[in-house]
């Protein structure tokens, strides 16, 4: 299959332009908090238990998995533009209250919120670019977007030097943050439009529950599911976890884990992200199939990335740790700049962001379980490498399930 090109209008890169702060945004609020997490910890009253905490991030992820189908359908039907400005007015502020809880059950209530404030965001937003992009840039144009997603994540592993600092603290990196935000919705409500799709407003009169049925009987789009949420097990305990594992296992401060823990593998995983997205596209001139490659050699090196994470502990290796890293953000900036770029190859357009929340759903579910879960293993003292290169198993399985996906010709280019 020879894809032609399809060359978009100045504005549909605009359009990315305007999304890379609110994705940067979207992440730095959760990553934060990981990397603040002893601060947090000693100034909120109610919290003893490492499952506490895991539970706490799994609230999160629940709340915000139930409620993207919910988002994505609402995306799909209605304004995605009021959706995503919506999205990141309410979540900035929860941010800023976020910044003046005092007990666990506050931290809880607010994270809940934020989960489904949060929720409303990621399939919109995708959806859109895929709206404004087709053929020969999508990928591209998907992986800046979640290069923002990744800046957001660096930053917020800074977070803990900022919480260390005596005239900064925790509280006051979610007030200032949640109040950048507020002010940020204000121009992206002004510039940014919704796409000319044929009837505005979308298929208003199709049920959800035709357009659910549509996609749980598409074979393809259930492995895409699969693979989606497979590898991501992986990166929420990344994410999550890494800065208090770094701390903990090399003795090294709050505020260079946080950073040691994001700064690497977030930089290599924004150049894969880059140069993923340009390798899908070039692929996708010579096979259908371009995307599923390149997405399922991400996954692939996920695995050895997972190895190395879990066994430089016990080798005392922090150089191992940080190297392994770095693979797993090349690993990762492959397989994420390609994730709905292939839905759309395998879902109508008017399915993108009701797949996207459908995929959310299934796989943040699993991550809040697998963070509760970590925080248990780690009170019984089951050991990282055990853990990691379970993970890793599930990252080979997922590589032979992104494999057996089939496009389906001529979606690619629709909008």
């Amino acid at each position: 299959m020879n894809a032609p090109h399809v060359s978009p209008g100045r504005y549909a890169w605009i359009v990315v332009g305007l999304l890379f702060p609110v994705a940067l945004l979207n992440y730095l609020d959760r990553q934060m908090i990981a990397s603040m997490k002893v601060s947090v910890m000693a100034d909120v009253s109610g919290i003893t238990l490492e499952s506490q905490w895991g539970y706490m991030l799994g609230q999160f992820k629940w709340v915000y998995a139930f409620f993207s189908p919910v988002g994505g359908y609402v995306a799909d039907r209605f304004s995605r533009r009021r959706v995503i400005c919506g999205s990141l007015l309410v979540w900035s502020l929860i941010t800023w209250l976020t910044g003046h809880v005092t007990t666990y059950e506050g931290l809880l209530w607010t994270r809940t919120a934020m989960g489904l404030s949060e929720a409303f965001y990621i399939p919109a937003a995708l959806a859109l670019i895929s709206d404004y992009h087709r053929g020969s840039t999508r990928s591209r144009a998907t992986g800046i977007h979640q290069a923002g997603i990744y800046c957001g994540v660096i930053l917020g592993g800074f977070a803990g030097y900022a919480a260390d600092a005596p005239d900064f603290g925790w509280r006051w990196v979610f007030n200032f943050t949640g109040l950048f935000g507020i002010l940020y919705a204000i121009p992206l409500f002004i510039f940014l439009r919704d796409s000319k799709r044929d009837g505005v407003g979308g298929d208003q009169g199709v049920s959800v529950f035709s357009s659910v049925r549509e996609l749980l009987t598409n074979g393809s789009f259930l492995l895409l599911v699969a693979c989606f949420t497979l590898p991501a097990l992986a990166g929420w305990i990344v994410r999550d976890w890494m800065p208090v594992i770094l701390q903990r296992s090399f003795n090294i401060s709050q505020g260079l884990a946080g950073v040691s823990a994001t700064l690497y593998w977030q930089l290599a995983a924004i150049a894969a992200a880059l140069g993923g997205g340009w390798l899908a596209d070039r692929w996708m001139r010579r096979t259908e199939r371009g995307r599923i490659y390149v997405s399922a050699l991400g996954i692939a090196l996920l695995i050895p990335a997972l190895f190395g994470v879990g066994n430089s502990p016990v080798l005392n290796s922090m150089s191992l740790a940080i190297a392994s890293l770095v693979l797993f953000g090349v690993g990762w900036g492959f397989f994420d700049a390609n994730n709905m770029p292939i839905l759309s190859q395998i879902a109508r357009p008017r399915l993108r962001a009701s797949g996207y929340g459908i995929m959310n759903f299934v796989s943040i579910s699993c991550g809040g379980f697998a963070d509760w879960g970590f925080g248990a293993m780690r009170d019984h003292s089951v050991p990282l490498n055990l853990i990691f290169g379970a993970f890793a198993s599930v990252c080979a399985l997922s590589v032979g399930l992104m494999l057996l996906i089939r496009p389906r010709k001529g979606l690619d280019r629709e909008v």
